[in-house]
């Protein structure tokens, strides 16, 4: 198993530790090296061992998974972290994320799509359990939304005209308004995109397809 993919496994409970670890060794290509039951376990074994893969679940007791992940990243710990969990709450996504894992995957995946989601972790690919895309895309379409509401018909039209290079003197022109008002919106419109340069803010827009 000398090109086998080295993986360490985390998660607080025995049983399906246990049971996931047998599941692990039983699949080609894959060779599990270690295991721990807790996020700071898992700190202590992984800095001493070689693994490729570290497998780990995000609700624990003491440190979570998320929580272990960033304190991994920031010991110089390189290896890509999948996330295997019950939860399918948004914001332990984006978390994990946030921190550095590569995928996302709930406990309930069958063990074929286990095996293959780490093969595609470790070719560099970024994985998400199917239940969890449709949220990240309704999440998504909620940040969207909720900016279009913040946003005045006023300020859509303005950066409409900013996407063209118009200046300051030529936005005051077209829209019939003093210079000093068109700073006023240009100022509303950092502030809700949460950006701080014109040019930012047409960037942010079109991603968000609201011009």
């Amino acid at each position: 198993m000398s090109n086998a993919i080295r993986v360490f496994v985390v998660d607080d409970h025995t049983l399906f530790r246990k049971g996931l670890v047998s599941l692990l060794s039983e699949l080609e290509d894959i060779q599990v090296v270690g295991e721990a039951s807790t996020g700071e376990e898992a700190i202590e074994i992984v800095m001493g061992i070689e693994s490729d893969l570290i497998l780990m679940d995000i609700n624990m007791p003491g440190m979570s998974g998320i929580e272990t992940l960033g304190v991994l990243r920031q010991q110089g710990v390189e290896n890509p972290v999948l996330m295997l969990t019950i939860s399918e709450h948004q914001e332990d996504l984006v978390e994990a994320i946030c921190a550095g894992a590569s995928g996302y995957l709930l406990k309930n995946t069958e063990p074929e799509i286990l095996q293959q989601t780490i093969k595609q972790v470790i070719a560099g690919k970024s994985v998400l359990s199917p239940e969890i895309t449709e949220q990240v895309f309704e999440m998504v379409r909620s940040r969207k939304i909720g900016v279009e509401k913040k946003l005045t018909e006023r300020e859509i039209q303005m950066l409409h005209l900013l996407s063209s290079g118009s200046k300051t003197s030529q936005l005051a022109e077209q829209m019939s308004i003093s210079e000093n008002t068109v700073k006023t919106h240009i100022r509303n419109i950092f502030e809700k995109l949460e950006v701080s340069s014109r040019a930012e803010a047409v960037a942010k827009a079109v991603r968000l397809k609201l011009i």
